[in-house]
């Protein structure tokens, strides 16, 4: 069992999208059937996504950092280099925002980092060759264990996770 933290925006930002939300709705054409039918998504996205004037205001306002667990080092979600896609670059991301975790508690920026960046130092475990063996060897072998492209990844000597998939 473990952590998950993420990076929410702060709070001058969370008024602008909460503005620009109550100006949307208050321009909705809430007698237009057609737009009712699409739930009111009215504005453009990615690609053919159209957004909800609720979509837009929670678009990437929970962003996951990360899990910490017990007997591990700290494991990063890169999501993909969306946001960072090294430590420096990260850390000054998490300074932009306010730190969040799964339970609603908000916690201290700088405190938060000092703490995963310590989480599991020095010999917290790490998926890896090494790690993947030593779970054959004592009959816990399962199928993410049977593949490297499953291995942690090692950036600016952060543990970063192969995949965005946490839980």
């Amino acid at each position: 069992m473990g952590t998950n933290y993420y990076r929410i925006p702060k709070s001058p930002e969370m008024v602008e999208r909460h503005q620009k939300l109550v100006d949307r709705v208050s321009r909705l054409d809430v007698w237009n059937p057609s737009l009712t039918s699409r739930n009111f998504a009215d504005i453009e996205g990615e690609g053919f996504d159209m957004l909800t004037p609720w979509d837009e205001f929670t678009k990437e306002i929970n962003i996951h950092l990360g899990k910490r667990s017990g007997g591990w080092k700290f494991c990063w979600n890169f999501n993909n280099n969306k946001y960072y896609s090294n430590k420096e670059e990260l850390l000054k991301f998490i300074r932009s925002g306010r730190v969040v975790d799964e339970y609603g508690e908000q916690h201290d920026v700088e405190e938060f980092i000092k703490m995963a960046l310590e989480w599991g130092e020095p010999d917290g475990l790490v998926v890896d060759e090494k790690y993947r063996r030593e779970q054959r060897a004592k009959g816990h072998g399962t199928y993410w264990m049977d593949s490297e492209r499953y291995d942690d990844k090692i950036i600016d000597g952060l543990r970063v996770s192969s995949s965005v998939d946490f839980s």
